[in-house]
């Protein structure tokens, strides 16, 4: 008589399979993966998303004010930097515009935006906003939202603009709600929403291919950037992103004067980008009728590394008559004149000269001292200026170079070499007054980019403000903190 098996290998597999499960789960939950489903281009079946929108300005502003959240409906996460939103606006009298972010949850270094003009217009778009995110934006599990997103949309004339006819602007929606006129797009693809053409739902059109849009990277460590696209002097933006244009007394050049209206943020058509800040010098050859301007960062985070800036220098004035002693100039500057690692590095141009030195004149000047006058400093003499050029201030292995459109300048050495974390500035000012009757200058800034600890030669500095220009990154601050 044969014994009968106690556990048949089929009977042991059914008591097992449910264990190895289980154990399988714990695994995979213990090395830290999701287990909610991710979403990619293949899947079959739509992921839904869930655009919220409400306005913070009314319908005729100088600034419309969109924000917009992203709320994931659908049973599996998604990746932020696959995502899209196209708000829908009617360019008033054909005008050029421009937008920044002002608050989110993710960081608006995390945030991109571009203005693109529909190949086929109508009378309510013939543009839209495109937001868009970066991978450190992260991912939204289903329910999730990225919360809102605060946006600003202007003219770069800065003249009125009237939102009433626009297609995605709705002046009753004063607090978040689902709405169908502005679009959601994954990896191009419209899941939400309804374009301003017929048939542009999210049935399907109004996409566009992946490989146009694709995923943005993190913003990398140590860096600063900034394309200076802001609405105003008083755009909320520039305190977010560490600036404020200069009110307080004192100097350089004629004292007390410094005008927070004579910075700007114009459309600039030899600019990159199209937009650039501009600091105006007013003056009718009094102390009571002049204003000077003074662009300058609350944070002190520039120590060693790289620091480039375009700018255009102006070798006359806007209007009025020739001759001002006038300084424009980028430099790098210790928050306390009077503390005891004291650190400044200079360009100054001027191209009419000044303090008795004829121009044009470009100085480059390394401080150790602004109270004792302790400095080294070199002059580009007789070389007009006027128009865009890229400076570059490069501070690494205890020496400090200064460049122009990649031709190295001076360099100082160990003794000057900065000591502390440095503030950042652009300022327009007058050395003295020795004329009378009104006139008007001009410098410009188109854009800053900032490496810390690495010189930068100036063809990858380059490369690396295309790649902000095309993302649509205006701002990125990576930079140590001090």
């Amino acid at each position: 008589m044969s014994r009968r098996r106690s556990n048949s290998p089929r009977r042991a597999w059914s008591v097992l399979k449910p264990l190895l499960l289980v154990a399988v789960i714990a695994a995979v939950s213990f090395a830290g993966f999701k287990l909610y489903p991710q979403w990619s281009s293949g899947d079959s079946e739509a992921t839904e998303l869930t655009v919220r929108y409400r306005t913070d300005a009314p319908a005729a502003t100088t600034v419309a004010k969109p924000w917009l959240e992203v709320v994931n409906t659908s049973e599996k996460t998604v990746a932020l930097s696959d995502v899209t939103v196209r708000y829908y606006f009617s360019a008033d009298e054909s005008a050029p515009y421009g937008s920044n972010c002002v608050e989110t949850h993710v960081d608006c270094s995390n945030i991109t935006t571009k203005i693109v003009e529909l190949p086929d217009p109508t009378l309510t778009a013939g543009h839209y906003l495109q937001v868009g995110f970066t991978q450190a934006a992260g991912s939204l599990k289903p329910g999730e939202t990225s919360k809102g997103i605060g946006l600003q949309l202007y003219r770069l004339d800065h003249k009125r603009l009237n939102q009433a006819d626009d297609h995605s602007f709705d002046a009753k929606v004063t607090h978040y709600a689902p709405s169908k006129l502005v679009t959601g797009h994954l990896r191009g693809v419209l899941v939400w929403g309804e374009g301003p053409n017929a048939g542009t739902s999210a049935a399907g059109q109004d996409s566009m291919p992946y490989a146009s849009a694709p995923a943005m990277t993190a913003p990398p460590t140590g860096i600063l950037f900034d394309n200076f696209r802001y609405s105003g002097h008083d755009d909320p933006a520039l305190i977010i992103n560490g600036w404020s244009a200069r009110t307080g007394a004192g100097g350089p050049g004629i004292r007390d004067t410094w005008a927070p209206e004579n910075i700007s943020f114009p459309a600039a058509e030899s600019a990159q980008g199209g937009q650039a800040m501009r600091l105006r010098v007013t003056t009718d050859g009094t102390e009571q009728g002049t204003k000077q301007a003074e662009m300058q960062s609350n944070k002190a985070q520039f120590l060693t590394g790289t620091c480039a800036a375009r700018i255009y220098f102006s070798d006359k004035p806007t209007d009025g008559s020739n001759g001002d002693h006038i300084n424009e100039s980028f430099f790098t500057i210790s928050h306390k004149e009077n503390s005891p690692k004291y650190s400044e590095l200079d360009f100054e141009y001027m191209p009419n000269g000044g303090w008795g030195a004829p121009g044009p004149r470009l100085d480059t000047t390394t401080w150790k001292s602004s109270k004792d006058g302790d400095n080294v400093t070199r002059a580009l003499k007789k070389k007009p200026l006027q128009g865009w050029h890229t400076l570059m201030i490069t501070a690494m292995d205890g020496k400090v170079t200064y460049s122009l459109d990649g031709r190295e300048l001076f360099t100082s050495g160990s003794k000057y070499f900065p000591r502390e974390h440095m503030g950042i500035h652009f300022s327009a000012w007058l050395v003295d007054l020795p004329f009378t009757g009104p006139r008007t200058w001009d410098m410009k800034v188109n854009w800053l980019y900032c490496q810390a600890d690495q010189a930068v030669p100036l063809a990858d500095v380059q490369k690396a403000v295309d790649g902000f220009y095309e993302s649509g990154t205006r701002h990125v601050n990576t930079l140590p903190t001090s």
